[in-house]
């Protein structure tokens, strides 16, 4: 059997700042992110499997995806946890607000290599992370490809 890319789009809103950056992303603000998960794997050929023809259910990518990603991130303030806005991050913790502090600069580039690695740990052996698209304005995109990182 031959291999199959399949792709899942989602949709979140997050906000980030930028620490130490030399622009307007420095400041506090948000995007509408659109996240592309494309993984590649053979179809299952046994016709008594009730998967029988797919790659993977997109309701299992969908789970993984929403699981790791999309639940966590979405309507949350994604900081550098090295930020000078640490002690705004946790005020707005302490009221009941999503923050999540991160080990990286919360760039499109960080973020989808991050994404790459939580989605990575999830999926089936048989199924492999193809790529990533992160799209954070409707003009502005990173790409994560498995070929790129091996």
């Amino acid at each position: 059997m031959q291999k199959i890319r399949i792709t899942k789009q989602f949709s979140f809103e997050t906000g980030h700042a930028l620490h130490g950056y030399d622009g307007k992303c420095k400041n506090i603000h948000g995007h509408s992110y659109r996240l592309d998960v494309t993984v590649i794997g053979k179809p299952v050929a046994d016709e008594s499997n009730p998967k029988c023809g797919m790659v993977i259910d997109f309701s299992d990518l969908k789970k993984i995806a929403k699981d790791e990603i999309v639940d966590v991130f979405d309507h949350a303030t994604v900081f550098n946890k090295n930020t000078p806005h640490l002690e705004l991050a946790m005020l707005l913790k302490s009221k009941g607000h999503n923050v999540l502090l991160v080990d990286y600069q919360p760039t499109t580039e960080m973020m989808v290599i991050d994404f790459a690695e939580k989605i990575k740990k999830r999926l089936p052996n048989n199924i492999k992370l193809h790529a990533l698209k992160l799209q954070e304005t409707a003009t502005s995109f990173a790409e994560w490809f498995a070929n790129d990182n091996e």
